[in-house]
């Protein structure tokens, strides 16, 4: 009898952990959602008092994590629980050298090329390696909680003429921020049609007063609108052309751009990757090579410095533009044949994709959001809406992004605004680029089996580059290491002839 009391125990105890484990209890399973996206990239919380977002629709307020309300939210409204393991990286070849070495995550947010790198990369059975597509279910706009689907700009995915569809993404990524890349400036140092070009690296006027990025992909994307500027400003050209000779990686154009960066080297300021927001607004560089997000993080900054008050702009130089997205992936060898994690994927995405959840990411990191409700809509007019008193208003428009006749009546004297064609402003103009901006903006592809070629120009132009030294330097510094090596072998040979020669201990050596 005790015997069976003791087996029938144990079975009790054994389904209990079974049902705990594996959701035989309902709400008890709990499954855990790895997201891996950029620094500071999404919504920490923590908001001051003092910043609430006072919407017609309603007030917005950060006041947990985004994780932390996405987590709350879900397991509520869900019959099983998730815990979410956010994580973050610095650069996308950051993020890939992981994957490479064998981390794993359910969900990342890496940038287009590395998206499209991601997407196409095969295992060596010729299997898709990561790439995995978001389920029926996600694209269905009845369903109310499918915020990224209702709500996400035409202009970037899901219509037929959309980015995402042009580049195969759609479907396989979902977007998060997009933007441009330009140069933030300060007007009472550096001439309007100064900041209208690229070959401000190489305006000695400028020499050390200007910061480029420190990635070869955005030196490289600034380099070639330099060496192709008459193409670039001769006339319309097609999206199609436009890409050719932007993402132009053929031999001789690396080996040509390689040499027009060594001449940017010898006049900027520096190549930074963090740096230049600090240096735009302490004033220790008057140009700044930077991305959308960051410009206007840099600009509010500005604003905000009452012992310092500089008033920054940016301008996207007439002959190109860099037009980038940041797009959410889910990963095929990290959520694998499980439904859930899949589910809570996709959650995770909308959840982020809901407008207020987007005005919240928008507020706290800089950055634009593909989501164009009319609550993120409403928040551009609370941010930048001209006031009843100002008199010299313009009629933005951002028809291209929310769709409609969708225009924004914003104060003029922000905008440079010069006829029709508009290329520089602040932080309005550099969240929604103009659609003349737009026309000249291209998205960088992957560099393919170009990257090895590639890779080794930079090392030319950032480290010690062996073609550039002279005979004379080269003859120097042999000379040097050669006495140097005459030096340590005489060093040897003396040291060896005074072991050989010292007494051993208690003995005195005896001459014969």
């Amino acid at each position: 009898m005790k015997k069976f009391l003791a087996v029938a125990s144990a079975a009790i105890l054994s389904c209990a952990s079974l049902f705990a484990f594996s959701g035989c209890s309902k709400g008890e399973e709990t499954i855990v959602l790895r997201v891996c996206s950029w620094e500071e990239y999404i919504d920490l919380g923590e908001w001051d008092e003092d910043e609430v977002i006072d919407l017609e629709s309603g007030d917005i307020f950060g006041e947990n994590s985004m994780v932390d309300d996405f987590t709350e939210w879900f397991n509520s409204t869900h019959d099983y629980n998730v815990k979410v393991e956010y994580s973050t990286f610095g650069t996308n070849e950051d993020l890939y050298n992981r994957l490479s070495l064998g981390d794993v995550y359910d969900l990342v947010c890496p940038s287009d090329y590395m998206l499209m790198k991601l997407i196409d990369e095969k295992d060596k059975d010729g299997e898709y390696k990561y790439r995995m597509p978001f389920s029926e279910d996600f694209w269905n706009t009845e369903t109310q909680e499918n915020y990224y689907a209702k709500n996400v700009s035409r202009y970037i995915d899901g219509a037929d003429e959309s980015i995402f569809n042009s580049y195969g993404w759609h479907g396989l990524a979902a977007c998060y921020m997009w933007g441009t890349t330009g140069l933030v400036y300060n007007p009472d140092e550096a001439e309007t049609s100064d900041v209208s070009t690229w070959n401000i690296f190489l305006n000695e006027d400028y020499k050390r007063q200007v910061t480029i990025k420190d990635n070869v992909r955005d030196a490289y994307f600034a380099t070639l609108g330099i060496i192709n500027a008459d193409k670039l400003t001769g006339g319309k050209l097609s999206e199609e052309q436009l890409s050719l000779i932007l993402n132009d990686t053929d031999s001789a154009t690396i080996a040509e751009a390689e040499e027009v960066l060594k001449n940017i080297k010898d006049n900027v300021y520096s190549f930074e990757t963090d740096a230049g927001k600090a240096d735009m607004v302490t004033g220790k560089v008057v140009v700044n090579y930077q991305w959308s997000g960051d410009a206007v993080y840099i600009m509010d900054e500005a604003d905000g410095d009452e012992s310092n008050a500089l008033e920054l702009w940016y301008s996207v130089p007439e002959e190109c533009a860099n037009l980038w997205f940041d797009g959410w992936m889910m990963m095929k060898n990290g959520i694998g044949e499980s439904a859930q994690k899949q589910e809570a994927a996709e959650a995770f995405v909308n959840f982020l994709s809901r407008p207020d959840n987007a005005v919240r990411n928008m507020y706290y990191i800089g950055y634009t959001s593909a989501i164009a409700g009319d609550t993120v809509f409403e928040y551009m007019q609370w941010n930048y809406g001209a006031d009843e008193e100002t008199e010299n208003t313009y009629e933005y428009d951002l028809s291209y992004f929310y769709g409609g006749e969708c225009f924004l009546t914003a104060d003029a004297d922000n905008f440079g605004f010069d006829g029709e064609y508009i290329n520089r402003g602040r932080q309005l103009f550099a969240q929604y680029p103009p659609q003349n901006v737009i026309d000249r903006s291209v998205v960088m592809l992957d560099f393919g089996d170009k990257l090895g070629e590639i890779n080794q120009m930079w090392i030319n132009v950032r480290c010690l580059d062996l073609t550039d030294i002279s005979p004379v330097t080269v003859g120097i510094a042999a000379g040097v290491i050669g006495a140097a090596a005459i030096a340590i072998c005489l060093y040897a040979f003396r040291y060896k002839l005074f072991i050989r020669n010292k007494p051993k201990d208690g003995y005195e050596k005896v001459e014969k």
